[in-house]
């Protein structure tokens, strides 16, 4: 039996014209997953009411269709009064949520100083639902909603992420949702990522090992410049699912570097805690971005001890000890200023583990002899180090981007040296 569809509804102009990214299509997709329902499409629209209108009719095609955004008290707010004509239903007022709207919005006309008539043609709007609607919860003045639509059930949930996720499970706890779930089937799920590799090598030793099929779904994504092949795996695939993890790992196992999803910063965290070592970071062109992807870690104090941004020569001499002897002959973009970085951060924050990163993020400032995109890293560790010189394409937040983790992977292979070696 296949899993239950799922379709997501994204709304507002302001996502389609690119002022913001959308965050609540992947929570939902990821959701759906979790909870064993194929997530089919996100459709992001902007407030067009013929756009929507029809984005919301391929909806109902899904066994469950979420929708976010477009529950405001304003003209252009116009997702409930889509999803009725969508559904075949009347609209109608609910006294009940009107009441309670106009509580919440009597109290900032009071805070705002503003007379109630401002809101209630707003409150009224906001308290008109689709006949036989289901309200889940409120955020601010803005209602969810859940309906059934024939053989789909329907969720509408408020733009904000924040009240998107903070509603999302009383959403489902409707009765229509709760008939999807127990169809659901929740996959196993499988993960797999490389660095070092490309896409396409992946995908050649995906279908080399045997591809998906018999039970086994395949995706292969470049995430954080890395490589990320996840499985999904039905309980008849298990075996398929052996067999293609072990034939990934003969083909391509050097580049393979964790089997869950916790980020690279994470791994390098804990290889720093199981071998009691602390770390520091000196940054040039990635500005912080190393150490600001290693605090972003809950836990993180207990291993690492601090960074230095050191952007201009004077600072790398008298905040990390770089010999002006080093700047002077080789430059502060070179592999002998990487190395004097790593050992300077080292000695001055006292950690045991130093990682520098020095390079040219452009536009400018690139030359013949150092273009843009060259970036030199060096780590230093009680048991040895690293180095590492880049070439590397894009614009200047890709390059920066890139050094990061590449900075944080040479770390993550120095410490896994160090433990092979202490084995």
């Amino acid at each position: 039996m296949s899993r239950p569809r799922g379709f997501v509804v994204v709304t507002g102009s302001e996502l389609v014209r690119g002022d913001r990214t959308d965050l609540n299509g992947p929570f939902l997709a990821a959701e759906l997953l979790r909870l064993g329902v194929e997530p089919a499409r996100i459709s992001i629209v902007g407030d067009d009411a013929a756009e929507l209108e029809e984005a919301l009719r391929e909806g109902l095609r899904a066994d469950l269709c979420v929708v976010s955004g477009g529950l405001g008290p304003t003209h252009d707010d116009r997702t409930v009064e889509l999803v009725a004509r969508a559904t075949g239903r009347d609209l109608v007022v609910d006294e009940a949520l009107e009441a309670e709207i106009e509580a919440v919005s009597r109290s900032v006309a009071e805070r705002l100083h503003r007379p109630y008539a401002d809101f209630a043609e707003g409150v009224r709007k906001q308290a008109t639902l689709p006949e036989g609607a289901l309200v889940v919860g409120i955020a601010g003045t803005a209602p969810a909603l859940a309906l059934d639509a024939d053989r789909t059930a329907v969720v509408v949930l408020p733009g904000p992420p924040s009240e998107l996720q903070r509603l999302w499970p009383r959403a489902l706890e409707a009765p229509g949702v709760q008939a999807v779930l127990a169809r659901a089937r929740e996959p196993e799920r499988r993960v797999l990522r490389f660095y070092g590799a490309s896409e396409s090598e992946i995908a050649r030793a995906l279908a080399e090992a045997g591809g998906e099929g018999d039970g086994v779904t395949a995706t292969i994504c470049a995430r954080e410049f890395e490589i990320h092949v996840d499985l999904f795996v039905d309980e008849e695939g298990r075996e398929r699912a052996d067999e293609l993890v072990a034939g990934l790992r003969k083909r391509t196992g050097q580049y393979v570097f964790a089997d869950d999803e916790r980020p690279v910063e994470a791994l390098v965290l804990d290889a720093c805690r199981e071998q009691g070592l602390t770390l520091a970071s000196a940054e040039s062109c990635t500005g912080g971005l190393v150490a600001a992807r290693l605090t972003a870690v809950p836990g993180s104090s207990d291993v690492f001890v601090g960074g230095i941004v050191a952007y201009a020569n004077g600072v790398k001499a008298q905040e990390l000890g770089v010999g002006l002897g080093v700047l002077e002959r080789h430059g502060a973009v070179s592999a002998e200023a990487a190395a004097a970085m790593a050992s300077g951060v080292r000695e001055r924050l006292g950690a045991d583990v130093g990682v520098a990163v020095t390079g040219v993020a452009g536009p400018g400032g690139g030359t013949a002899e150092k273009p843009v995109g060259l970036v030199y890293l060096h780590a230093e560790a009680p048991n040895g180090d690293a180095a590492r010189q880049l070439s590397l394409p894009g614009d200047r937040a890709t390059v920066r981007g890139r050094a990061t983790v590449a900075a944080l992977h040479l770390v993550r292979t120095l410490l896994a040296q160090g433990r092979h070696e202490d084995a």
